[in-house]
């Protein structure tokens, strides 16, 4: 049964969504020098519906934030839903990049891709100077080290898919050294979480995909700023290792999940790592197979994931108060 005030649960994890569908979109267009024109217009059509979802949230975000202020407050207070704010300026971010790619030379895909550039740059601030204040406070606990952390911190490191295309190369440059430099500082606090606290709840496990985005991210900035393809490649095999040591691990488990909000979260790491595979077999590699492969399993996922949040608004289990996890901190023997 739907809530009767759904908007007050449309919480920025949404945002993940269109993130998702312009990865989507993004790897379809670079699947376009092996499968030719049927990939680019692959890649409209999914960019149309990434830019159509990316509107749609915005408005009503926007209209929860006037009927429901109180939501929005929690939102920012909460240890682990507010680092989904950055799923927004992300979004935006992509949504440039995806545009610039694609050859629009249009200001308001600049003044776009600024948007999100700048606002992820803030997100971060943000979050980060939350680190300085006592956990009883609201600052940095274990209970906020989960996947999630990746996106507001490490998010950055997506800047050159789409300053570069728009002449924005050096500020592209700065703001993906930020991504670099804290992606290794995020991922050494949830190993140690996992020792201290435990695994994160199991409604979170999809987001253990986001370890992904960041090697493969790395690979595509490295590659669109002109660097080493050996770096890149070094990029590709922790990536391929990270999907290979998730998917082992986790797949079975998320498999048995009820589908909710969390799942989206395996959409565009996964996109991520297929673009980046597609880029290194543009250069005539054993990828060329790989890549088409990923790309496949990759839409089909998130096809399976769109499916689902249709059938969760139309039951009404999305749009309503998240359960409470425990969480159980682990003692000593």
């Amino acid at each position: 049964m739907a809530h009767p005030t759904p908007l007050k649960f449309l919480q920025p994890g949404w945002y993940a969504i269109p993130m998702g569908l312009t990865g989507l979109a993004l790897a379809w267009l670079r699947a376009a020098p092996l499968m030719g024109e049927m990939a680019t217009g692959f890649a409209l059509v999914v960019g149309s519906l990434a830019a159509l979802v990316f509107v749609t949230l915005l408005v009503f975000t926007v209209l929860r934030g006037q009927r429901h202020p109180e939501a929005w407050a929690e939102d920012r207070r909460h240890p682990v839903r507010h680092a989904f704010i950055a799923t927004l300026p992300v979004s935006a971010m992509l949504l440039g990049s995806l545009a610039a790619q694609l050859g629009v030379q249009h200001p308001l895909v600049s003044a776009l891709w600024w948007a999100g550039s700048l606002g992820q740059l803030a997100t971060t601030l943000w979050v980060m100077a939350r680190w300085w204040t006592p956990a009883a406070q609201g600052g940095l606990s274990w209970m906020a080290v989960t996947p999630a952390l990746f996106i507001p911190v490490v998010g950055n490191i997506i800047a050159p898919l789409g300053g570069v295309p728009l002449g924005h190369e050096l500020w592209a440059a700065a703001q993906f050294g930020i991504g670099l430099l804290f992606w290794p500082v995020v991922l050494v606090l949830l190993l140690v979480r996992l020792v201290v606290q435990g695994p994160v709840p199991e409604r979170l496990l999809p987001t253990a995909f986001i370890l992904i985005a960041p090697p493969a991210l790395a690979g595509l900035g490295v590659l669109q700023l002109g660097g080493s393809g050996s770096v890149a490649w070094a990029c590709w095999g922790m990536a391929a290792f990270t999907f290979a040591w998730v998917g082992y691990a986790l797949a079975g488990r998320i498999r048995n999940l009820p589908f909710a909000l969390p799942h989206w979260g395996m959409s565009f790491p996964l996109a991520a790592f297929t673009s980046l595979t597609l880029r290194l077999a543009e250069v005539g590699s054993p990828m060329a197979v790989a890549g088409p492969v990923l790309l496949a399993l990759t839409s089909i996922i998130i096809l399976g994931l769109a499916m689902g949040t249709v059938r969760g608004l139309r039951d009404g289990t999305l749009l309503a108060p998240e359960p409470v996890a425990p969480i159980i901190p682990v003692t000593a023997a």
